[in-house]
């Protein structure tokens, strides 16, 4: 095991958070009974007693679901949003052998609100960091409408960590009300990370910004198993379709489009998964973009860290995922 352990995506829901989430939307009681019911998500005893197993161990925390967009008007969410970046930051103060940092939260029905949101939580609290979800209240994350906040966090040179939301009322079928068997969080999640991969790609998202910095969760959803369909299959881009023009997408990009899908981050969040998907995650993005990370406490640490252990791969590379990529991420140097 390397001597720091820094786990890039986890989550977190402050009791102060989870009060005013029932205040501003009632009708949410279930799923923050929920939330309630995974202890550890909200009680720093059982947390803390469970991060003393691991020696040198430090979080970086963030909301997890439901997207504040779902739930709230602009005007609530921004304010939900506020409250909890203010307790993330009271988190990290009070505690910062335990917590490396926190990911700031928005409410992107409010692009511009959550602009500003963005620097205060960036400049004045401390965040690492925003956190942003796909889809995001039905909407891509590509829609020009968004810009602003690639903007901010390019010129903040903060990362942006990706996570999926897709729900049951996606359906898998089309004769079907919703989705069945929890598809929509165990396939569905790593598809939409990928659309939203692609679709960030395709806009030239990383040539107006070759600085951007983006972690997806799940170690890139689908796209390093499937690099062969992004990148060869996806070269004559336009030509299974009729009614649209895509022509101009490819040539406008400055690179090999396969070249931007290597710029994002993969954490390595992969619920305790195989030694295999982390060698394929590994191969795909490299030593210097794969980030540890478990999803705890709705994830395993154990496996994860036991998993990184069995990868093939140099000392200097196990340490820069279980901390070196981390620390330059996070502008800190914590090992």
């Amino acid at each position: 095991m390397a001597d720091t352990l820094i786990d890039l995506y986890c989550h977190v829901s402050p009791a102060r958070f989870l009060d005013e989430m029932n205040k501003l939307a009632p009708k949410l009681g279930n799923i923050a009974a929920r939330l309630r019911g995974v202890r550890k998500i909200h009680d720093l005893d059982a947390r803390f007693a469970e991060m003393d197993e691991y020696g040198d161990y430090r979080q970086v925390v963030s909301l997890p679901n439901p997207p504040i967009e779902d739930f709230a008007t602009p005007g609530q969410g921004l304010a939900l949003a506020r409250i909890a970046n203010d307790a993330m930051a009271e988190l990290c103060q009070k505690h910062p052998d335990r917590f490396a940092g926190f990911v700031a939260a928005l409410c992107l029905t409010d692009v511009m609100g959550s602009v500003e949101e963005a620097k205060r939580a960036v400049n004045r609290l401390g965040a690492a960091g925003v956190q942003i979800f796909t889809p995001l209240a039905g909407r891509p994350l590509d829609e020009p409408a968004f810009e602003p906040l690639y903007a901010c966090m390019a010129q903040l040179d903060r990362p942006i960590w990706l996570h999926p939301a897709r729900t049951a009322a996606m359906p898998d079928y089309a004769a079907e009300q919703k989705s069945r068997f929890e598809m929509w969080w165990c396939f569905g999640w790593p598809y939409d990370t990928s659309v939203a991969m692609a679709r960030l790609v395709f806009s030239g998202l990383f040539d107006r910004y070759p600085n951007i910095k983006i972690v997806t969760h799940h170690l890139g959803g689908m796209i390093p198993y499937y690099d062969g369909r992004v990148g060869h299959g996806l070269d004559v881009l336009g030509q299974r379709t009729s009614d649209e023009d895509y022509s101009r997408i490819l040539p406008s990009l400055k690179r090999p489009h396969l070249d931007y899908f290597r710029e994002f981050y993969g954490d390595t969040a992969m619920f305790g998964g195989g030694v295999h998907a982390l060698r394929c995650g590994f191969d795909f993005f490299g030593a210097d973009k794969v980030v540890f990370a478990t999803d705890t406490p709705l994830g395993p640490i154990k496996p994860a860290i036991e998993a990184l252990n069995k990868l093939d791969i140099s000392d200097r590379d196990r340490r820069k995922i279980f901390a070196g990529n981390a620390e330059r991420l996070l502008k800190k140097k914590l090992s």
